[in-house]
């Protein structure tokens, strides 16, 4: 069984469940971004260990404690929402499959699935200027290249957190586990998302305002742009971006133009203008 690091903010709804799934309590840490009794006393009671962030660090800066508090340098690291749903045997499973032979993975995750039974997308391709373009073009489905596996409930090799490191505290919320599983697959590891092991996932569970989940998401994906790929890549990932939302705005399904909308103005004036004072989710 891996190391277990949840890293909790305003999540007691989720939490408790989360932590009964999980089962194992002595290897799970629950680092708490909103700290407070009420998270402490529901983690002492499921025996689980309780670490406070002091204030809302973000998620990167958040699973970095956790690494730092609990993991020995041997172990694996399971990182899990609050809102996800995974058992002790799927973990295992999804072990086993982290260190098939052959495939030097550095993480794998589960395929995920809402509580309201609709598939999730259990990874994305890479953020690039080719894979932005295609998609500005309608033509994302043609991507063949990396891609990573979203961190809802993401099994870290530990030999490979000691080769990539922590992740980079600099993104606040999102991003931060394409960046981890970038600088991996740059040093030759794999990811993989293993097929045989479905939870459940609420997702954004830990805001309900979704303007700014989309501003944090956006400025997270500038600072991914300009960290790999410099200024001049992120120019023209910006425009490709400006596009997309404009596309999808005018033909996109009429429940999301209004967001596209938003996220078309984002781009305009840039994610990371102003979103400083508002990092709250």
């Amino acid at each position: 069984m891996p190391i277990v690091i949840v890293v909790a903010y305003h999540s007691d709804a989720h939490l408790a469940c989360c932590l009964t799934d999980i089962g194992h309590p002595g290897r799970v840490v629950v680092v708490d971004n909103s700290p407070s009794d009420a998270t402490r006393s529901l983690t002492s009671a499921a025996g689980a260990r309780y670490v406070s962030a002091g204030t809302n660090l973000g998620f990167a800066a958040a699973v970095n404690v956790g690494l730092r508090e609990a993991w020995d340098g041997s172990r694996d690291v399971l990182l899990l929402n609050p809102d996800a749903r995974l058992t002790a045997n799927e973990a295992g499973i999804l072990q086993e499959a982290l260190h098939a032979p052959g495939k030097r993975r550095a993480a794998v995750g589960p395929n995920l699935i809402g509580f309201d039974g609709k598939p999730q997308r259990p990874s994305w391709p890479m953020p690039s200027p080719a894979e932005v373009w295609l998609d500005a073009l309608g033509l994302a489905r043609l991507w063949r290249g990396r891609r990573f596996v979203v961190g809802a409930a993401l099994l870290l090799n530990a030999a490979a957190v000691a080769d990539i490191g922590l992740f980079d505290a600099r993104y606040f919320l999102y991003a931060e586990e394409a960046d981890w599983q970038l600088r991996a697959q740059r040093a030759g590891w794999s990811v993989a998302v293993i097929d045989n092991v479905t939870v459940r996932h609420v997702g954004s569970a830990s805001s309900a305002d979704g303007a700014l989940r989309n501003a944090l998401f956006h400025a997270s994906g500038e600072k991914f742009a300009r960290r790999w790929y410099g200024e001049l890549g992120w120019q023209v990932m910006r425009i490709g971006a400006l596009v997309a939302a404009a596309r999808r705005s005018v033909v996109g399904r009429r429940a999301n133009r209004r967001v596209n909308r938003q996220t078309f103005r984002l781009y305009l004036r840039g994610p990371s203008t102003g979103i400083n004072g508002r990092r709250s989710a």
